[in-house]
């Protein structure tokens, strides 16, 4: 049979243990990677660390076997990035790093396990002189590989990883920055008259800065002079790492079609550690055109104009027959008054 290397599933930032199925069966092993300290985990929620270009910090992670079967597992670094749906992933574990997770170097390449047992693990994090400043971010994994039968028969080895996240600010002049690109603006209008078109902008958001940013988009709508201004939020922004990019929506209902109105998108950034920085970051906007003609409403007063003009088109023939009709029976009645002889002509006879 073949063999070939499926893609695995990375849990990072696990605070508690994360399941992994070593093999087909219901005999699972669950094992973790927390940030600890020489005696053992120590409730850090992440690798924390901020920096000068050359410094160096050691640290430790604990790994525990939460399973009663032993472990072998592989212990590496690698580079983190945003993944397009806003989570946070690292590189394939045949992908060598070349940011902070190179940086770091495991005192243990691999460990060994008895069931429900724990090892710390001390580690090294190096900063290049040369590292840029700002935000650089890894994870460090204890992974098990597995054999197993993919859905065409062949077999395949499954990579379960779990890890911690690693976050590293270099000292140095910070730059916040978010852009918004890739915008497609989406329309759909009823063709029920009394329903305004609804709107749908999706576009991508970009963390052009050196900082790891959050954000709460918004859009707002309106047509000439600001008539009909529709406004919204979409949902919270995760954390983008630099460099990093994740596509969203936001949808707008009930909008005035005022046939060239404008849109206008803006994600205002907060940093993701919650720290104030400086400079603060500011908004990234985008502006547009959307054409949104009143088709639906066009056509109702169209055919209510139709009704009008035929009713008052039919009124005003019913006065003309009737005016003509008033007009035929004078002229019958003086023909029939000439045509009659008076009394005083009888008498006369």
């Amino acid at each position: 049979m073949r063999t070939r290397i499926a893609a695995a599933v990375l849990a990072v930032a696990a605070l508690g243990p994360v399941p992994a199925q070593a093999a087909p069966g219901n005999d699972s092993l669950t094992w973790s990677v927390t940030p600890a300290g020489p005696e053992g985990p120590n409730g850090r929620p992440a690798l924390d660390y901020k920096l000068d270009p050359g410094a160096t910090v050691t640290d430790h992670v604990a790994v525990t076997n939460h399973s009663t079967r032993p472990l072998t597992l592989r212990l590496y670094a690698s580079d983190a990035f945003t993944t397009p749906a806003g989570g946070f992933d690292l590189l394939a574990a045949g992908t060598a790093p070349t940011g902070a997770g190179r940086w770091i170097t495991l005192a243990r390449r691999t460990v060994t396990l008895p069931g429900t047992s724990r090892v710390v693990v001390p580690f090294t994090l190096a900063v290049p002189a040369d590292a840029t400043p700002g935000d650089h971010a890894a994870g460090v994994v204890a992974s098990l590989a597995a054999g197993g039968t993919g859905a065409d028969g062949s077999r395949v080895t499954v990579d379960h990883r779990v890890g911690t996240r690693v976050h590293l600010r270099v000292t140095g002049p910070l730059r916040p920055a978010l852009t918004i690109t890739e915008v497609r603006i989406g329309t759909a209008t009823p063709w029920n008259p009394l329903r305004l078109p609804r709107l749908t902008a999706t576009f991508t958001i970009r963390n052009t800065g050196n900082v790891r940013l959050a954000g709460q988009p918004s859009a707002r709508v309106h047509g000439p002079l600001g008539l009909g201004s529709r406004g919204t939020t979409g949902p919270a922004v995760p954390e983008i790492l630099p460099g990093g990019s994740l596509r969203t929506s936001i949808r707008l209902d009930a909008v005035p079609p005022l046939v060239r109105d404008r849109v206008e998108l803006a994600v205002r950034p907060v940093t993701a550690d919650g720290r104030a920085i400086d400079p603060a970051p500011v908004p990234a906007r985008w502006r547009g055109p959307v054409w949104l003609v009143p088709w639906p409403q066009i056509v109702a007063l169209a055919a209510v104009a139709a009704i009008v003009a035929t009713v008052l088109l039919a009124r005003r023939r019913r006065r003309r027959l009737l005016r003509e009709a008033l007009a035929a029976a004078e002229r019958r009645g003086r023909e029939q008054a000439r045509l009659t002889p008076s009394s005083t002509d009888r008498r006369i006879s």
